[in-house]
């Protein structure tokens, strides 16, 4: 009865402390200014097929139907808790862009944001960063929040989290990790 007892006031606790958690969290956001980095959508697979084309999405890993009703949940998210969006930038990969298009409909194409996983590309991820930094560095953050649809290795190499699909890492402008929301 004892033990009973002690894991229902654990999972009440833990509960009552994650709700808790996230009503900060969206707080923060709230107040604008803050770097959301979100890992891609549902896109069954790693890395891209040989010889895929960037710029023929049927060559590349796609978003899966759950990939697709993720991406809508993540765009609800950020309008039911009325968080502001200055700008979203989004990988030129097609499941990042489409991650991006469900989610909040219009957004901007950002190399820097790019896979870095595989040859050539993985020769990119130093510049990439840098242009990264740069542009934070330049973004005022007065306009809301500067959300950045990306992949895992450039979330892992900015932040040093490692993210599950669709999972949001929220930032300063110096990328120190302020928090995660692990949305599915």
């Amino acid at each position: 009865m004892y033990k009973t007892l002690l894991s229902i006031f654990t999972i009440l606790f833990l509960i009552i402390s994650e709700a808790s958690a996230n009503k900060n969290i969206i707080k923060n956001l709230k107040e604008g200014g803050k770097i959301i980095f979100i890992r891609h959508a549902l896109a069954p697979g790693s890395g891209d097929p040989e010889n895929f084309d960037l710029n023929d999405c049927k060559t590349q890993r796609n978003l899966s139907s759950k990939g697709i009703e993720q991406s809508k949940r993540l765009g609800i998210f950020f309008l039911k808790n009325e968080i502001p969006i200055d700008i979203v930038l989004s990988s030129e990969w097609c499941r990042c862009k489409d991650t991006a298009k469900y989610a909040f409909g219009d957004f901007k194409e950002f190399s820097a944001l790019n896979s870095t996983y595989t040859p050539p590309y993985d020769q990119n991820e130093k510049q990439q960063i840098e242009d990264l930094k740069k542009y934070a560095n330049n973004w005022n953050g007065e306009g809301g929040n500067l959300v950045l649809v990306t992949h895992y290795v450039i979330i892992l190499a900015i932040t040093g989290e490692t993210t599950r699909s669709g999972e949001i890492v929220i930032t300063d402008k110096n990328f120190k990790v302020l928090s995660t929301i692990n949305t599915f």
